[in-house]
């Protein structure tokens, strides 16, 4: 099980890296194909829907078919191809496409990795063994900062992405020769007959469904493309200067993984954890709504990286809604809380881009364009802290 674990994380970390990377990327994609910082959201939001709409699919593949296969078959096809793709992109559309490519790729990885805790460890543990995969998976948004700037230095951006597709290819061999599934459950009268008709059953999992849809939104979104877009535009950062930046951001959202994880044995209430660091996430928000970060790079690099600590409380909003799942509905069920998560980023950045462009068509000033932005994900995440806290049930 450690080797499958093992390689299963470095997955993650390549779909850590391949949904961060275009922060790096877009400043160079700017200057050679044309891609703008709207478009560069709009690529990143087309990843995390596709990535989404696969959940449903991967959810039912998880509880009746292989896991590795599924991982295996999904990143080799997807991830590999689409990196290929990207490689060869002349403009706007051709990374669109491959962002969509490299989403199906990537869409099983953490899933399979979540599934197979929740099958075989302790309950008590799933929050601890999820907090390590995410913290540790989370090195590839490491990789997409500085590392990645010295891989465009010396092969190029199109030859980067060659090689990140033979490595695609490379852990997708590896998932299936070293993971090992979960023992298949029995098919009693209950167990093959549930489905989502019955996950949606569950009143009680609507307020975690919303806060996931909004909680990971502003870290996700952020680091993800605009704030390559921010210290360039608004601070006149370099390509290696971003990568530095970036670093920072994404360092602090494995730390922050990494503590939220175990904290439910610290703080005996989920909806403490989740709602109180959603709340925090909201404080370097609005700060840089308001223009804090357009001062100095340094308040600005420290603000991003508190957005992305606070919303990393991932592994306790999964473990929330853990807790009401039936054993045969854990694979859809982890998958449907995913799905939110991930769609609200990409609902985000394709909403974001959209205010960002037009702000920018009526000739508005360049960093008003971004505090708009900053305010979407403020609002957002207001309305879905509301909801969570008044609404969802804390099982303990």
């Amino acid at each position: 099980m450690v080797k499958g674990i093992f390689w299963l994380v470095l997955a993650y970390g390549l779909s850590q890296f391949y949904r961060a990377c275009l922060a790096v990327f877009g400043p160079v994609l700017k200057l050679e194909i044309g891609l703008g910082a709207d478009d560069t959201s709009t690529a990143l939001g087309l990843w995390f829907l596709t990535f989404a709409a696969m959940q449903i699919p991967v959810g039912w593949l998880l509880d009746h078919r292989s896991p590795k296969a599924t991982a295996m078959t999904l990143l080799a096809f997807g991830g590999g191809l689409g990196a290929i793709v990207f490689a060869m992109a002349q403009g706007p559309l051709g990374v669109s496409v491959a962002m969509m490519l490299i989403g199906v790729g990537c869409s099983p990885v953490l899933m399979t990795s979540l599934y197979i805790i929740a099958r075989t460890a302790p309950p008590a543990r799933f929050g601890t063994l999820a907090g390590l995969v995410l913290g540790i998976g989370s090195l590839g948004n490491v990789a997409a900062a500085t590392p990645l700037t010295w891989s465009m230095e010396l092969l190029g951006w199109r030859g980067t992405l060659l090689a990140l597709a033979a490595l695609t290819l490379l852990i997708a061999g590896a998932l299936y020769r070293f993971v090992q599934d979960p023992p298949r459950l029995e098919h009693t009268s209950e167990g093959p007959r549930k489905g989502m008709r019955d996950l949606l059953k569950l009143r009680a999992l609507y307020p975690i469904l919303l806060i996931a849809m909004v909680a990971y939104a502003p870290g996700g979104g952020l680091r993800g493309s605009w704030i390559g877009g921010y210290l360039s535009d608004v601070h006149g950062l370099s390509p290696a200067q971003v990568g530095t930046g970036t670093l920072v951001m994404a360092l602090a959202m494995i730390i922050g993984s990494l503590a939220f994880g175990p904290m439910d044995r610290l703080i005996k209430s989920h909806k403490w954890i989740v709602g109180g660091s959603a709340a925090l996430t909201l404080v370097p928000l609005v700060m840089l709504w308001w223009g804090f970060g357009d001062a100095t790079v340094t308040v600005a690099i420290v603000l991003f990286a508190l957005v992305g600590f606070f919303s990393s409380n991932y592994p306790q909003i999964m473990n929330h809604g853990r807790t009401l799942l039936p054993p045969e509905l854990v694979g859809r069920g982890v998958t449907l809380i995913n799905l939110f998560s991930i769609g609200g980023v990409g609902l985000s950045q394709i909403a974001s881009a959209r205010l960002f462009a037009a702000q920018m068509g009526d000739e508005g000033a360049m960093t008003t364009s971004y505090s708009i932005v900053f305010g979407f994900f403020a609002v957002t995440l207001v309305m879905g802290i509301a909801v969570y806290v008044f609404g969802a049930r804390d099982p303990r």
